[in-house]
């Protein structure tokens, strides 16, 4: 009876028991505003993939003027061309994506390596103009020849319109970072097809992490993105390929060599753009010719090698299916290199994805037909390894393998190689930091000063500055600078890092902080305030990245 007894009123406590557990919890959720920021995901999602449908038309209207085909699978169209006409289109594609250039603020077509920055520097806007303006000259520069990918400006597009909705609806930090993924993450699954994969790239490459919090939101809009998306253009895989199967597993060594060279393929692919871009900046010439002088070098490549036109999604294909004989794989790696490089470099529009997958393309067909008849007994169809070296070399170079991964997975519509690539893809990846130590992506923000991949830590004490956390001038406060702490004085501009060391090399723990000029003071740093300040800043880094 006792027994009874307490089961009963374990039963009458269990309903207040479960409210305690679960109020808190419930309030929790919803002063955080996240149903808030489910609702703009969708939004996001939906409006980002109807962006990137019209972006996709965009393209193909260009196309249609000059090839008389929608297709991106235009290659055969291409070969029937006259060679001066293949000459003459990314000239002339040239000279509109110049005029196009003079508008955008910042002089060139915005990517991935934009979304990063503008994540990672939380009051950084993309502008909604020069998001549009980018999107346009990006579909006038592929459509023209121009030998780039189409994910980074549709990826920079969608990013563009997420933070316009954050700016407009004036949300917390971490509310505008995960709309931008959200946008991310719709722009790549409308574009490809490819929802998993577009969460995935969101996370890794652009956020840098996989907080809780995030991930709903992301797949929401990922969601959104990949049924606008079908509807419109229907859910077939970018490439038709056929069912490959493992033949033995005693082909792995042979697998590990292939993620070793398209480890080496994506390191001299990226050279290659960094490389190119380097020389074209000491080129004296004016902004607007830079693209016609590139598509009339593109051009002259492609009356050869037709093939390096636009994405490339063709010749891709007819190298998952066995079609393209070693020679021609070879020449492709190099040109289709060598033509993407030129054309990022002379500031056309586009992005690095398409001629990755392609270039693993090119070096794993090629990499099966010399391997296979080494070991006929055991080795698989060229188009096998043309799968995987498509995952490795686009891995290694945008820095994402596991997002690259499931990509992959998704274009082709075959997820029974998934041991395979997965190893590929790591060593393809393990590689190129081994001897390159960046991404594609990471190595253009090097170039700007901004070094993600040394961990959040330097980001912050780079991109926070001294008018953060300054104590301005009282009224009646003297605002000439100290003498004895004139030559230490800091500007509201200068970086956290900058000021941390001028506290340590003064010896002071207070400094006067001087307007641009450096003849005015306009209030005191505190190192106690900015040690502070430092702390703060990585708190709520590491709750963003965890909760």
């Amino acid at each position: 009876m006792a027994l009874q007894d307490d089961i009963v009123g374990e039963l009458k406590r269990a309903p207040a028991l479960a409210r305690a557990w679960v109020a808190p919890n419930v309030t929790a959720f919803l002063a955080s505003g996240q149903p808030r920021v489910w609702v703009l995901a969708l939004a996001i999602g939906i409006g980002v993939g109807l962006a990137a449908i019209a972006f996709r038309e965009a393209i193909a209207a260009v196309q249609w003027l000059w090839l008389g085909t929608r297709s991106e699978k235009m290659l055969a169209t291409a070969r029937s061309l006259p060679w001066y006409w293949i000459l003459a289109c990314p000239v002339v594609g040239g000279v509109v994506v110049g005029q196009i250039l003079r508008l955008i603020s910042t002089r060139r077509t915005g990517g991935v390596a934009d979304v990063i920055e503008a994540r990672t520097k939380s009051g950084r806007q993309l502008g909604l103009r020069d998001g549009l303006l980018s999107a346009l000259a990006t579909a006038i520069s592929l459509r023209a020849g121009a030998s780039a990918g189409r994910e980074g400006p549709v990826v920079h597009l969608g990013a563009t319109l997420a933070t316009a909705l954050a700016h407009w609806q004036r949300l917390p930090g971490w509310a505008s970072r995960t709309l931008l993924g959200a946008g991310v993450a719709s722009a790549v699954s409308a574009s490809f097809n490819a929802p998993i994969a577009g969460v995935l790239f969101a996370h890794e490459v652009i956020l840098g992490h996989y907080a809780p919090r995030a991930f709903a939101p992301i797949v929401i809009a990922s969601t959104g993105g990949a049924i606008a998306s079908r509807l419109w253009f229907g859910e077939a895989a970018a490439f038709a390929v056929p069912r490959y199967q493992l033949t033995s597993y005693w082909e792995f060594p042979a697998f590990a060599l292939l993620g070793l060279t398209c480890g080496l393929v994506a390191i001299a692919f990226q050279f290659a753009l960094v490389g190119s871009d380097y020389m074209l900046r000491k080129v004296t010439m004016p902004l607007w010719l830079m693209p016609v002088a590139g598509g009339a070098v593109v051009g002259a490549i492609a009356v050869f090698f037709p093939e390096i036109i636009g994405v490339g999604y063709d010749a891709t294909d007819l190298a998952l299916w066995n079609r393209l004989p070693l020679s021609l794989m070879l020449a492709l790696i190099v040109v289709k290199a060598a033509a993407t490089a030129i054309t990022l470099a002379s500031r056309f529009g586009g992005g690095v994805f398409s001629p990755s997958l392609y270039l693993g393309a090119m070096t794993g067909g090629a990499f099966g037909l010399i391997a296979g008849p080494v070991f006929p007994d055991m080795a698989s169809s060229e188009g096998l390894y043309a799968i995987l070296g498509m995952g490795a070399v686009a891995g290694a170079v945008l820095g994402g393998p596991v997002s690259t991964t499931v990509i992959v997975f998704e274009l082709t519509g075959g997820y029974t190689l998934s041991i395979a690539l997965l190893m590929t893809v790591a060593i393809a990846h393990a590689a190129t930091q081994a001897i390159h130590g960046h991404s594609y992506f990471h190595w253009q923000l090097a170039m700007r000063g901004l070094f993600v991949q040394d961990g959040s830590h330097r980001t912050l004490a780079r991109d926070r500055t001294v008018a953060d956390f300054l104590d301005p001038l009282q009224p009646g406060e003297d605002d000439a600078t100290p003498e004895n702490l004139r030559p230490a004085a800091l500007r509201a501009g200068d970086s956290l890092d900058v000021a941390l060391r001028a506290f340590d090399t003064s010896g002071q723990g207070r400094l006067p902080v001087v307007d641009a000029s450096g003849t005015r003071m306009i209030g005191w740093a505190s190192q106690v305030r900015a040690l502070a300040f430092f702390n703060k800043a990585l708190i709520d880094a590491s709750v963003e990245e965890h909760r």
